[in-house]
């Protein structure tokens, strides 16, 4: 995941201009939602505006941030997705 700030999150603005490639493994979804969820719990910045109908928990507003594309990732060298080395 990119860091851009002291906190581990980009201002809203920012991370919606550049939107993440889609993730299609639902394995790597789980990696990068509970890397997020990490970065949150530690006091970054959530990136999507949070409404009181929205997730509560941090695992969920971290989910989300992934399925809207606005949380950047780096896949490993090596992963395929499935959490064992290829």
């Amino acid at each position: 995941m990119v860091d851009t700030d002291l906190h581990g999150a980009a201002p809203v603005e920012e991370a919606a201009a550049d939107p993440a490639p889609p993730i299609t493994s639902r394995f790597l979804f789980v990696d990068v939602a509970a890397q997020r969820a990490k970065q949150l719990r530690r006091g970054a910045l959530p990136r999507v505006e949070r409404h009181a109908s929205g997730p509560h928990k941090l695992e969920r507003l971290a989910m989300e941030e992934v399925r809207r594309q606005v949380i950047q990732y780096t896949v490993p060298t090596g992963y395929d997705g499935k959490g064992t080395p290829v």
